[in-house]
């Protein structure tokens, strides 16, 4: 009864398939009335077997999102040797994808690996050089952020400092 109450599209097919078989072997010796202790202990074993190597589907979706947001990328943006390296994670991801057999550690090892290889582009440096100008500018970031947590460790410092100056 626990198994007829499984959905098959939940689990790996080829798992699913191999249960079948002793479902119906075991619905058989239910049915007979004349069947022999042993024999109905043998087909128990062999459907709780088959029960417990039933696999379920692993999710996907990490997986999808991740495949999507490499095929997204400016590719313009980043230098083509980490490019290269998010291409090659990108085929072996959706082969892992596209099989309907693959387990839940390899859908995990594929979504690592991609994480990996978009977390490690690298941005192609943006050179910026005026008409007759022979030096080259590299765009740089701001540190404004930077000056803004400084100050306010500087002025909690100086708070800390002067309610324990209070205190004393």
């Amino acid at each position: 009864d626990q198994i007829n109450g499984l959905e098959s599209n939940k689990y790996i097919e080829s798992s699913w398939n191999a249960m079948l078989p002793v479902l119906a072997k075991a619905k058989e010796v239910l049915g007979n009335e004349n069947a022999m202790q042993e024999e109905v202990d043998e087909v128990y074993s062999e459907l709780v077997r088959a029960f417990v190597n039933l696999r379920l589907k692993p999710n996907k979706d990490l997986l999808v999102d991740l495949i999507n947001k490499a095929n997204g990328l400016n590719r313009a943006n980043y230098t083509s040797a980490s490019l290269k390296a998010v291409d090659e994670e990108v085929e072996k991801a959706t082969i892992v994808l596209n099989n309907l057999e693959a387990t839940k550690e390899q859908v995990e090892a594929a979504v690592s690996a991609l994480t990996k290889a978009i977390s490690g582009l690298e941005a192609k440096l943006v050179e910026t050089v005026k008409s007759g100008d022979t030096t080259v500018s590299i765009k740089t970031g701001d540190n404004g952020l930077m000056t803004v947590f400084a100050g306010l460790s500087m002025l909690s410092l100086a708070g800390l400092s002067l309610f324990r100056k209070k205190e004393d």
